[in-house]
């Protein structure tokens, strides 16, 4: 069974004798889906060992009265007070030796055997209670892993494992010595006892260390998602595993997790996010998460939590304009969701979150969020049964490396430096012209996109090497630029041959010197016109590369910043330094004409085009994320897919056409 729209419901927060009146509500306006349970282990296990799953019967049977199924969420990111006051070992540990107490959630260790214990015991007698109930159709592990952890733990728990980790990697202590270089600051070890987590010191740690830290607490969380994951599959091996993902949260490797999954799931929420990182709202930063999911399994995928109301915790976003809502739920989508279930069913009267709000408003009244949802969900349906399992063509692939963004982390060299953001300098230009993008990953097959981008490919190994030289071999586009080949797999800088290293053929040229422009923006000239450049600046000689654009400032004004090189039946492109939008404009048109990829439409800014594929269909969605009605040029041969398409788009209007592929 296909299941379209959901909601994730907290039973535990409401009297019981709303419950009924609840499902009714949401079966009224075509939920199909309820995920629950994820946070109330105090409800089903109040003291050790003595479980009352009774309440959650009741609901998952009232709620499969109006045809409504369910997904329970294993509730282990809020371990509950008597677990805490029986093993306070469990609670986590920061850099600064500080440990992190109850009272929000993911105040747990990981690692820890003791807190392990329990959740084997509560996993195990929850997935057996529900195994045989047709109406629990799957499962989520925990809640957004790695949200609310900062680095994780840095407990003697947490040390032990990354001991055991390294002495598995490395085999030998001496090994070690030499892939970290610790002959640096009198750093050698002569026992892996020896070696701590990366804790608060003096001055900073070694970047391999570091490096390694951060692979070894993302394998710790993988480790912990497979540890329930086992325990579930064993008890309901018929019933699906999920888990809703953040974009590009760094704290746990999303490829590696996505392999446990057997479908990826997101959390969306474009309206703002109560700390501020996003409030601004871009159409572009919540397509390329969008994006990122799906292209984690290569398929569609589940929205877990999709925005309801207005956001935040202890400072709020903004209200959702009329119109927004539906709008971001056709974004989602559009870039290849399946299903959408929002957050919440209504705002809740207490805790942390009683200010994220909910279809419902505190009252429990519909409102205009109710309304808008419900209309949305009626008339769109139909459309999201169609789309079930439709991906979008492949055009550019953009190269994403968890590796490469922890060592950037470590050593930015420029405080502005950040890697996700560097890739989307060329994402949101790839939006603006609304040309398909897919995020892709180094043991991925490249072959079938027409351009490769892959920025900042700080970390360089022959294996990585080889696969890049073989695409441009074979036909390939290639984008390269600053900051790649620079250190080995291990973070230690490479002193074979010139930079960018095992590169340099691929691009015709060699970097002879940099300038980090701290304090500075740099210029760059390209066929007469001037664009602004920022962080940094390669300097480079070519050696069978031709020139595009130079430099316009600085000591070395006229020598090369942007160049082509063909290589096989290929082009490499090097960009040496970090384009401002509008020379990125400017590129992706050089890719257009270079490459052969293509715009879906020419549409005015804001007005996002984006497409799905199944069956010999091309559906080609239309997002207006302006306040104004924009007029659209609607090729002859796109037809409408219903009666709301025309030539001009309203306010935070969506139009989906149909075009035979």
């Amino acid at each position: 069974m296909s299941y379209l729209f959901g909601v994730d419901y907290y039973p535990e927060h409401w009297p019981r004798e709303r419950w009924a009146q609840d499902a009714k509500m949401m079966r009224e306006m075509g939920i199909s889906i309820v995920r629950m349970a994820e946070f109330s282990w105090s409800k089903w296990e109040p003291r050790e060992g003595e479980f009352h799953f009774e309440d959650l019967d009741e609901v998952i049977e009232i709620l499969a009265a109006e045809g409504i199924d369910c997904i329970l969420g294993t509730p282990t990111a809020a371990p509950p007070a008597w677990i805490i006051e029986k093993n306070p070992e469990i609670q986590p540990i920061d850099s600064r030796g500080m440990q992190h107490y109850f009272g929000g959630r993911h105040h747990d260790c990981q690692s820890n055997p003791v807190y392990r214990k329990h959740i084997k015991r509560f996993v195990t007698a929850f997935a057996e209670h529900f195994a045989k109930n047709p109406h629990v159709v799957g499962w989520q592990i925990d809640n957004e892993l790695g949200n609310s952890h900062g680095d994780l733990c840095f407990c003697p728990s947490c040390e032990e494992r990354f001991r055991l980790w390294l002495k598995e990697k490395y085999g030998t202590i001496e090994n070690l010595n030499k892939c970290w270089g610790t002959a640096f600051w009198s750093q050698e070890y002569t026992s892996f006892d020896q070696i701590i987590a990366p804790k608060i010191t003096v001055s900073g740690h070694n970047p391999s260390h570091q490096l390694d830290w951060k692979r070894f607490c993302s394998d710790l969380v993988l480790d912990f998602h497979k540890f329930q994951a086992d325990i579930l599959r064993a008890a309901a091996p018929d019933k699906f595993i999920t888990h809703n993902m953040m974009g590009f949260s760094d704290k746990v490797d999303y490829c590696k997790l996505c392999e446990q999954l057997d479908f990826a799931s997101q959390d969306q929420y474009p309206g703002g996010h109560y700390h501020g990182r996003h409030n601004d709202y871009r159409a572009d930063y919540f397509a390329s998460e969008l994006d990122f999911i799906r292209s984690t399994k290569q398929r569609p995928f589940w929205i877990m939590e999709q925005q309801s109301g207005i956001t935040g915790w202890e400072i709020l976003g903004r209200a959702p304009k009329p119109g927004q809502l539906g709008l971001w739920v056709m974004q989602s989508i559009a870039h290849g969701a399946d299903t959408i279930v929002f957050f919440r069913w209504r705002s809740c009267l207490f805790g942390t979150e009683q200010y994220w709000h909910g279809i419902l408003p505190h009252n429990g009244v519909p409102g205009r969020y109710y309304r808008e949802i419900k209309a949305f969900i009626q008339q769109n349906s139909e459309l999201l049964r169609q789309l079930q399992g439709a991906m979008p063509s492949k055009e550019v692939g953009i190269l994403f490396s968890y590796d490469q963004e922890y060592a950037l982390r470590i050593q930015p060299h420029h405080p502005a430096l950040w890697y996700v953001g560097h890739l989307l300098t060329y994402y949101k230009a790839l939006h603006k012209a609304n040309i398909p993008v897919d995020f892709v990953h180094e043991h991925q097959d490249w072959s079938g996109y027409k351009v490769l981008i892959a920025p900042l490919q700080f970390l360089m190994t022959p294996k990585l090497s080889e696969k890049l030289h073989a695409y441009v071999e074979q036909g390939g586009t290639l984008v390269l630029d600053f900051r790649s080949g620079i250190k080995d797999e291990n973070n230690i800088a490479i002193d074979r041959g010139v930079v960018p290293c095992m590169l340099d053929d691929l691009c015709g040229l060699y970097v002879t010197e940099y300038d980090c422009l701290r304090d500075t923006t740099g210029l760059v000239e390209w066929d007469g016109v001037t664009y602004q450049t920022a962080i940094w600046s390669d300097i480079i000689e070519t050696t069978t590369a031709e020139v595009l654009a130079t430099y316009a400032k600085e000591f070395y004004a006229g020598t090369p910043a942007i160049t082509r090189n063909r290589f096989g039946k290929g082009i490499v492109y090097y960009i040496g330094t970090q384009m401002s939008a509008e020379l990125a404009d400017r590129f992706i048109k050089e890719l257009e004409v270079s490459s052969g990829i293509t715009s879906l439409l020419d549409a005015p800014p804001m007005v996002e085009v984006v497409h799905r594929e199944k069956d010999g269909k091309r559906y080609i969605f239309i997002l207006n994320h302006t306040d104004k009605a924009q007029k659209l040029n609607i090729p002859a041969n796109w037809q409408p897919f219903d009666d709301r398409c025309s030539d001009t788009i309203e306010p935070y209007g969506t139009m989906v056409y149909i075009e035979k592929a």
